[in-house]
């Protein structure tokens, strides 16, 4: 007799050419995910080759009762770590009937700017730091924390070892693995400075598929929760008081910064970026204004400053970008729940696009 783990893991490539294509959106808050999954008669390769879908935007925040029909284009494909074999993940946007893209699709913006000429010319490139924290599923309170209470101050915890330093880690080696299996540019993992918060490194990657990456991780990471028992909180500070926050760094290159002289690029494309420092702000994540203090490795969020091997800055560039006179800088100020869509692409029109 099969038992449920059996047949949760068949391998179906056995018995038939068909697979299932999980198709992943962004609801209706901005931040939350939905997926559904489809039956397609056989392996797929490139999202060109994948049927459109429709969904009830009614349900998720997204279309009134009376208009309810969303439409769902596949954007990218990523192989499904959970049902694996030729199975996949499939990053949608959202459409109306009409063809228009909803309010909560911030791809179709950011394609626009990543199609740009001068965009594409420059050949963006993104490493996106996304950090977030484990929740005990009934209280709501960090994994590891005692219920109603604190551990020991902040300082044991950042990259620590030990069952007294270091809480989920089977959940942040699952999803590290998962991702490397779905095909997703993840490039490391560490324990964060507040215990029960962790950090999951994307990048580098080009341009849209930044965003489409981020999304599909924190995807799988939601999905890997739900197995264990936990539940991800990308709130920018899930915890008040002299804990640190969530964010979500960006770190930024473009063809000419890695280039011979471009030292002197990064610099302009900063000062550019100070100059739209509140429009910045304005689309880097709610509640940004709790992790943004001066305090706890952040700039105050009212304050443009940039500096060499600052965490305190609002952009950071690394001593090796000084010493080689070119390479990439960071920029410090995304909240863990920022739209990967809305910040990369608005960076690139920032420094590329933006006269001022």
């Amino acid at each position: 007799m099969s038992n449920l783990s059996d047949l949760v893991n068949l391998n179906l490539s056995d018995t038939t050419d068909k697979i299932i294509a999980e198709y992943i959106w962004v609801g209706g808050s901005g931040m939350d995910m939905r997926s559904k999954a489809r039956t397609l008669s056989g392996p797929v390769k490139d999202p060109s080759e994948l049927p459109k879908w429709n969904y009830d935007g009614s349900s998720t925040g997204q279309a009134p009762g009376e208009d309810s029909e969303v439409i769902l284009y596949p954007q990218a494909i990523f192989k499904d770590p959970f049902r694996r074999g030729n199975n996949i993940l499939v990053m949608c946007n959202a459409y109306t009937p009409a063809g228009e893209p909803i309010p909560t699709n911030k791809r179709h913006a950011a394609a626009k700017v990543f199609s740009h000429p001068d965009v594409v010319a420059e050949v963006p490139w993104y490493g996106i730091e996304q950090e977030y924290t484990l929740l005990q599923k009934d209280v709501k309170w960090p994994v590891g924390w005692p219920i109603g209470g604190f551990p020991g101050p902040q300082g044991p915890y950042y990259c620590g070892i030990g069952a007294d330093k270091s809480f989920g880690r089977d959940v942040v080696d699952s999803h590290y693995k998962a991702c490397l299996y779905a095909g997703i540019n993840i490039s490391g993992i560490n324990g964060e400075v507040m215990p029960g918060q962790w950090e999951f490194q994307v990048g580098p990657s080009v341009g849209i598929s930044a965003g489409d990456e981020i999304w599909v991780a924190r995807y799988i990471l939601e999905r890997i929760t739900e197995i264990a028992g936990v539940v991800v909180s990308f709130d920018p500070k899930p915890i008040p008081g002299d804990w640190n926050g969530a964010g979500a760094h960006c770190n930024y290159s473009t063809k000419t910064m890695r280039e011979e002289g471009g030292y002197e690029i990064i610099k302009k494309a900063i000062d550019k970026l100070g100059l739209r420092h509140k429009e910045h702000i304005a689309a880097y994540g709610e509640g940004n204004e709790r992790r943004l203090t001066g305090h706890h490795e952040t700039a105050d969020i009212n304050t443009f400053l940039w500096g060499v091997a600052n965490r305190g800055a609002s952009i950071r560039v690394g001593r090796d970008t000084e010493k080689e006179g070119k390479g990439y800088f960071e920029d410090r100020r995304p909240a863990s729940n920022m739209d990967p869509y809305i910040v990369t692409s608005m960076i690139a029109e920032t420094t590329i696009l933006w006269d001022p």
